[in-house]
């Protein structure tokens, strides 16, 4: 399968505004959307398909970039017909992948549901956000003289919970033109900050040391809990639920996401309360209950310990 996509006037032009596209797709194999948006530089893309059969696709682009990859769930692999490399993610891992005048394929496996998210920029935005004095920023400039497309580090690592809080956001805004624009892009910047703080912090001892079984069964945790803000859960509950012991989900969710699972559960709380905040006209009461809190004046406390303000204040 093949599939030709141009870019509009928007991603080259600064005063081009901003485009959104929406496809559907209908296939032998299976069926889903894409959906994409462009405007100065970036192109953002989210697909998500269902599949009964191995899909894949011939990958041919003209543009030279640099996309930030999550593959938010099953499994997907990319192959380029001039260097022979592969770049292989699974469910739960994001990279930085450069190419140039790229001609190659990609697969979507079908043992799962393919939802994945991308962001692709031109070369300059990157760079320019990189630390000039960082192991990355010479590698990156060395290896974009010398080879068509490479990955950012020597493997994939996992989306952390904050990278899947900011790719929601994204997904989620409700605002339109110039606004929507801003967000975006502080967001997209924001997104391109956690991935390379993750790869210049990365250790291979001990995420790496994980078994595959053991990291999808912590990510399994942190779904439930993303899915579940309003009910209280202990960590032995939820270890059980997704079938390991507290000691391996406690010590995982430091390695994995940097923080504990308490600090997951609760930044997801806050940010959801935000959001409803910002977005709705619910009360406060109304939004206590939303994410879990009995008592609003408990959570009208631990929202202001969070972001320094008041949910009343913030409303106004």
């Amino acid at each position: 399968m093949m599939i030709e996509s141009c870019y509009p006037v928007s991603f080259i032009n600064p005063n081009g505004g901003i485009t959104e596209r929406h496809m559907e797709a209908n296939l032998s194999k299976g069926k889903g959307t894409y959906n994409e948006l462009f405007f100065e530089g970036i192109h953002i893309g989210y697909g998500d398909m269902h599949l009964s059969q191995n899909l894949l696709i011939d990958v041919e682009s003209e543009w030279e970039t640099v996309e930030l990859h999550f593959t938010l769930s099953g499994n997907t692999r990319t192959k380029s017909k001039n260097t022979n490399k592969e770049h292989v993610f699974s469910r739960n891992e994001q990279g930085i992948f450069f190419a140039k005048h790229f001609d190659g394929e990609s697969e979507w496996s079908c043992r799962q549901e393919i939802k994945i998210f991308e962001i692709n920029m031109q070369p300059d935005f990157f760079s320019k956000h990189l630390d000039q004095n960082s192991k990355f920023y010479e590698s990156f400039q060395t290896k974009r003289q010398l080879t068509d497309n490479f990955l950012l580090g020597s493997h994939p690592l996992q989306i952390s919970a904050e990278m899947h809080l900011l790719i929601q956001e994204i997904l989620n805004s409700k605002r339109t033109g110039h606004f929507k624009r801003l967000l975006i892009e502080a967001k997209v910047i924001e997104l391109l900050m956690l991935q390379l703080e993750a790869f210049e912090n990365h250790q291979c001892q001990p995420i790496c040391n994980l078994k595959k079984s053991e990291i999808d069964k912590i990510h399994q945790a942190k779904e439930i809990l993303l899915e579940k803000l309003a009910t209280p859960m202990t960590i032995h509950q939820l270890s059980m639920m997704v079938g390991t012991n507290a000691f391996t989900l406690k010590n995982g969710f430091r390695d994995l996401f940097g923080m504990t699972v308490f600090e997951l559960w609760n930044r997801a709380k806050m940010q959801e309360a935000k959001r409803i905040l910002l977005d709705t006209d619910k009360t406060v009461y109304e939004i206590s209950e939303m994410v879990g809190y009995k008592n609003p004046q408990h959570f009208s406390t631990a929202f202001k310990k969070y972001f320094g303000v008041s949910p009343s204040k913030l409303k106004r």
